[in-house]
């Protein structure tokens, strides 16, 4: 049977602004059921009443969380299972980024703990309902950016000296290292993960970056920026085409499946980044 996004319930996180709360839009009006996750409850509950306006669906809804948190992903997952019957795609594309190195709650570098360790967490968490509502999919909003990543176990947190585009580099480096090998545990259950870079969307997402830094990015960067809407485009594309059925552990580049990094197609990193993952969380390491 023909994927069909038709009454499938979606769950999106960072879908409050730019690509999310365009994806949202768009999901909506294809029919989708779509559950609006961000960090702000008044915020996100303005932003399911914005879609429900621009979409004309009714079945929008919403739940909260703060991805620099653990306990509040726990959180997060323990509603989504008790509220949700079947859960079919999960997109993961909360994200952000701080000008200084700041430590989460937990004790963790902030843009690693929520560009990655927020994605890992909520999706293994889930992956028992993604499981059930097979065929399901797992899209992870990853970044261009990821090719300049680079990955030192030694020092995940800027112990010895932090960069904000090191940090975010680092981070979507890690996003398609983890699609790639959900993608390749996830095989013959009928769940697919794959990752995408959106385009360099004109969003908030650099609000955080340092002053001098602003200027900067405008002028280099503004020429070839998308609209959210384009970007929030290229989420729908992985969500919602039926000429993706069955495909898994890609990583598209401007709506395309594209060689990432290298680095990124590396197994035996992949791997390694699961199990440090996976020890930072406080999840088993085998699957």
């Amino acid at each position: 049977m023909e994927w069909d996004i038709r009454g499938k319930t979606v769950l999106l996180t960072g879908a409050t602004s730019g690509i999310g709360l365009e994806a949202s839009v768009a999901l909506a009006r294809q029919g989708a059921r779509v559950v609006m996750v961000g960090r702000d409850p008044a915020r996100t509950e303005a932003a399911v009443a914005a879609v429900g306006a621009r979409s004309g669906a009714k079945d929008v809804s919403s739940l909260p969380c703060d991805f620099s948190s653990q306990a509040a992903v726990r959180a997060l997952a323990d509603a989504v299972r008790g509220r949700l019957p079947r859960l079919d795609v999960l997109v993961n594309n909360a994200g952000g980024v701080n000008k200084t190195r700041r430590l989460t709650p937990d004790g963790i570098e902030a843009t690693f703990a929520v560009n990655h360790l927020g994605y890992f967490l909520l999706t293994n968490l889930l992956l028992d309902l993604l499981r059930r509502s097979a065929p399901a999919r797992v899209v992870t909003v990853a970044s261009i950016g990821h090719r300049r990543g680079r990955l030192d176990f030694d020092d995940l947190g800027y112990e010895r000296g932090y960069s904000i585009m090191r940090a975010y580099t680092r981070s979507k480096l890690a996003n398609v290292l983890f699609a790639a090998e959900l993608a390749r545990r996830l095989a013959g259950t009928g769940v697919t993960s794959n990752s995408l870079h959106p385009g360099s969307v004109d969003t908030n997402i650099w609000s955080g970056a340092p002053l001098w830094a602003k200027p900067i990015i405008q002028i280099l960067f503004r020429p070839f920026f998308i609209s959210a809407e384009q970007g929030g485009a290229r989420i729908v594309q992985l969500v919602a085409s039926p000429e993706l059925e069955g495909v898994s552990g890609q990583y598209f580049e401007n709506g395309r499946a594209v060689a990432p990094a290298p680095p990124a197609s590396d197994p035996a990193l992949a791997r390694r980044l699961w199990d440090v993952s996976a020890a930072m969380v406080g999840l088993p390491a085998a699957t």
